[in-house]
């Protein structure tokens, strides 16, 4: 029986050492010169050399091939990259052989390589690579570092035979598409993968998959020689490329670990590094980022047309023509152009095309070299572009359409057409937003807004947002509501009043395309008051009748609370698939109700508007069984401020609970599920005492729930009826029926005996607010009556905010009579109306401010 020779023993601390000094110095080298490409050529370079000389020492026979794959394979080796390897082995039976690998396997790992290896024969490599989509792609990469040449040979060879171009086409596109999917289809995230994305390093990589598979090239330069790519789209691609990698190097370096994630954690420490520093109107970090942005979305432009012009390579078969005009025609439900030269010839035509592709469904792109020729013609669109009328009118034809006005606006700012053609547009391509709630950057935030409104009024989503289905279906021209989106925001980042610029944007934008002076003072309006219908719903009353009045009367028109309301919405849909809830919801459509029949009816009568709301809620009592006086005790003791801040519901679920009670100084505690089913409605009845509210905040900020609204009001024989809108913790994972008893309960037994308040400790705040801080800001003001004093807070939110807000009040001796909480992502904006001796003093005014501000900034 023979015996396995001996293997020998490597000195794994001096490889150790070797290896990182080496990298220690690439290091060096990279940061003094940032040439990217030559890292990753000599990172993969000095793992080469080691693996080859553990491999040789090791005395590994010939029929047993180390072979590199993967990414490691193309020799793009990041600091922190895994060393993908193939052991290729001649069979399986060899127990030397096997304890062999096994040693060299833990060898990699002490010296500090994380190695992702797979040990196979050559049949077994066909194998899985037919099997196996990932494997298959990792092997086209294959590349020999100790492996007998005709041994390397015969691998290509077979899997050469075994892969089909075709299927290996549709299924890296198949999965281009699903990976895209888990970013839902946008690549211009806050947090983006530089790997991942749409628009990352891996959409370039399936280029290079695709042509490696079909046997056309495994470099730009190949591609270019071909004719696949122009050599201009090759310096392009180039360009975007190098962004991308130096990106991604960067991340590794500072996290000191694998991360292809651009977090909030590192951009700032990234743009130093890369010498971005802060200009007048932008953060370094935000100015790092759009350069990645810019770059990726030059990766989307390329892919699409190289992934097409690939296809053509594989596919030789052409299905039937379909003429759509003289200029143009489909194929393969592609949109061609006749002529690649119209589009420098007729400018006209770039609009053109979009709008058949708009009006034709069946469409899902434009061919490849039509799309080349667009993108080479976008320097046509300037001045005398603009101001042509026949283009300014195939552009009203695109949002005039019946369909179709969200993917072919997207497509115009993937390729760049959108941005010249609106020039302002074209300023906030790319652009974040820091502002703690917005989690897409201002021109994708702009693209959902519309998308938004677009949905709306499509009639298979009429489920979704019935009111605004309706309210859409029934207004004249919704290609007004399209331009306001498009302009609502656009001013971002220039500095100033956004809502003011715009609308001046918007208003000459108008005006150039011909619109009547009624519809562009519509669309200019709603881009400058694009805010105040949330600013009313989220941080007043609406159920106050003179908070409606005065909004109705900034409104004025039916029509334009309508566009308005339309408007809103989809706007704070497009911020953040977190913002949106049921409760805002419903606050907005409660504002629009109660506007449009303030609008209806003209003046304003506030006993009647009581009395129509105290028959309301009498109504509802006599539904549930009340006698007809059961409210008497209860309602003798509410006066016209209780009857203006609630509504019929409110009213009559408070009745219910206290009408038998109402001189009990037993604390009362009721919860119930709120009306849209989004949170809880939870009333509090108890005889009036020193810091109620802070003591009630205390306790839902430390049992983790977050309040939406705060109605504090005061019987006329001194008890607190007090309610609360408060929403269920993301991570519970109790019922709402369990959760109901359990605030009854224990708020009940707090309120019960009267314990001293513990300020709860700020906790952990968010990655985001912690590397993008909000700077406190507190605004005291007078209403218009000089009744109440209205505060304003915006902070950054984090554990025991309101707690710390009512612990100043309190010092103060400031009695808080309503509270709106607006909570946008990680951004708090509460209001609170307010009584208190000193506040009509300035100077007092001022150290209760600054107070407030200290307790916000620590």
């Amino acid at each position: 029986m023979n015996t396995p020779p001996a293997i020998p023993v490597i000195d794994a601390a001096h490889w150790r050492t070797h290896l990182q000094r080496t990298r220690d110095r690439l290091r060096a080298h990279y940061l003094a010169s940032q040439d990217v490409e030559w890292l990753l050529r000599a990172h993969s370079q000095a793992i080469d050399e080691v693996l080859a000389r553990l491999w040789t020492d090791l005395s590994f026979t010939p029929d047993v091939g180390l072979i590199a794959v993967g990414g490691y394979g193309r020799q793009e080796i990041y600091p922190f990259s895994d060393i993908d390897l193939l052991i290729l082995i001649p069979h399986r039976d060899d127990v030397g052989l096997n304890q062999r690998i096994e040693y060299l396997i833990s060898l990699f790992w002490d010296i500090g390589l994380d190695v992702g290896h797979s040990v196979r024969t050559l049949e077994e490599c066909v194998q899985e690579a037919d099997k196996d989509l990932t494997v298959q792609t990792t092997l086209l990469e294959a590349r020999p570092l100790a492996c007998e040449p005709m041994l390397f040979q015969r691998l290509k060879q077979a899997l050469h035979a075994q892969l089909d171009p075709l299927k290996f086409y549709e299924a890296k596109l198949l999965e281009q598409q699903q990976r895209h999917m888990r970013f839902h289809g946008v690549a211009y995230n806050l947090e983006p993968n530089t790997k991942e994305s749409p628009g990352g390093l891996r959409d370039l990589q399936v280029i290079i998959w695709i042509a490696t598979g079909a046997n056309v090239g495994r470099t730009w330069s190949d591609l270019a020689s071909k004719g696949i790519i122009s050599t201009a789209e090759a310096r392009q691609i180039h360009r975007a490329e190098k962004v991308l990698k130096n990106l991604r190097v960067g991340l590794h370096y500072l996290a000191n670990r694998r991360e292809d994630r651009l977090l909030f954690d590192l951009q700032n420490q990234l743009a130093q590094a890369a010498a971005f520093s802060d200009s007048a109107t932008q953060r370094a970090s935000e100015r790092l980022m759009q350069s990645y942005y810019r770059a990726a979305r030059t990766v989307l432009q390329l892919n699409d047309i190289l992934v097409q012009n690939l296809k053509g390579r594989i596919v030789s078969i052409l299905a039937p023509v379909e003429v759509l005009n003289e200029r143009f025609f489909a194929r393969n439900n592609l949109l061609l152009a006749r002529d690649l030269k119209l589009f420098e010839k007729q400018p006209a035509a770039i609009f053109e095309a979009f709008l058949l592709f708009q009006q034709h469904a069946s469409l899902a792109g434009l061919g490849a070299k039509t799309l080349r020729a667009l993108w080479n013609a976008r320097g046509k669109i300037n001045a005398d572009f603009r101001a042509n009328p026949r283009h300014q009118q195939l552009f009203m034809d695109i949002l005039r359409a019946p369909r179709g006005q969200t993917r072919v606006l997207r497509r115009m700012n993937l390729y760049g057409i959108l941005g010249r053609y609106i020039p302002a547009f074209g300023k906030i391509v790319g652009l974040m937003q820091h502002d703690l709630f917005h989690v897409y950057t201002v021109d994708e935030h702009i693209l959902m807004v519309v998308r938004n409104l677009r949905r709306f009024a499509v009639p298979e989503f009429a489920h979704e947002y019935p009111l605004c289905s309706k309210l859409i279906a029934d207004f004249d021209k919704p290609e007004l509501l399209y331009l306001a989106g498009l302009f609502h925001d656009i001013a971002k980042g220039r500095g100033g009043d956004h809502s003011s610029l715009g609308k001046v944007d918007a208003l000459e934008f108008a005006d150039q395309h011909g619109l009547s002076p009624q519809d562009s003072e519509l669309v200019a309006w709603l881009v400058g008051q694009h805010l105040n219908m949330s600013s009313v719903a989220q941080k007043q009353d609406v159920y106050d009748p003179e908070v409606i009045d005065h909004f109705a009367t900034e409104v004025g028109t039916q029509r334009r609370l309508t566009a308005l309301y339309l408007l809103t919405v989809a706007d704070i849909r497009g911020t953040s698939p977190k913002v949106w809830n049921n409760w805002k919801a419903k606050l907005l459509e409660d504002l629009f109700h109660a506007t449009s029949r303030r609008l209806s009816a003209g003046n304003f009568n506030l006993v009647t508007y009581i009395e129509e709301r105290q028959h309301e809620a009498q109504a509802l009592l006599r539904y549930y069984g009340l006698t007809s006086d059961a409210h008497k005790a209860l309602w003798k003791e509410l006066d016209t401020v209780y009857f203006m801040r609630h509504d019929a519901r409110e009213i009559a679920w408070h009745t219910r609970a206290l009408y038998w009670r109402t001189q009990d100084p037993t604390p009362v505690v009721k919860a119930k599920l709120s009306d849209d089913g989004d949170g809880l409605q939870v009333l509090v009845y108890v005889p009036d005492q020193p810091q109620l509210f802070a003591r009630l905040c205390n306790y839902f900020e430390r049992a983790r729930f977050s309040i939406g609204e705060a109605k504090i009001y005061t019987t006329r024989h001194g008890f607190a009826l007090d309610s609360f809108y408060v929403f269920i913790p993301e991570n519970s994972t109790d019922h709402y029926r369990d959760l109901i008893a359990l605030i009854e309960y224990e708020l009940t037994e707090k309120l019960r005996m009267q314990a001293p308040i513990e300020m709860l400790s700020a906790g952990r705040i968010s990655r985001q607010l912690k590397h993008f801080p909000l700077q406190p800001q507190i605004s005291i003001r007078s209403d218009d009556k000089q009744n109440y004093y209205v505060m304003s807070v915006i902070a950054g939110d984090r554990p025991g905010l309101l707690s710390r807000i009512t612990h100043v009040l309190n010092n103060w001796q400031i009695s808080i009579h309503s509270a709106k909480i607006s909570t946008l992502g990680e951004r708090a904006e509460d209001t609170f109306l307010i009584t208190g001796p000193g506040l009509s003093d300035s100077k007092i005014l001022v150290q209760v401010e600054a107070d407030l501000l200290g307790a916000l900034s620590t």
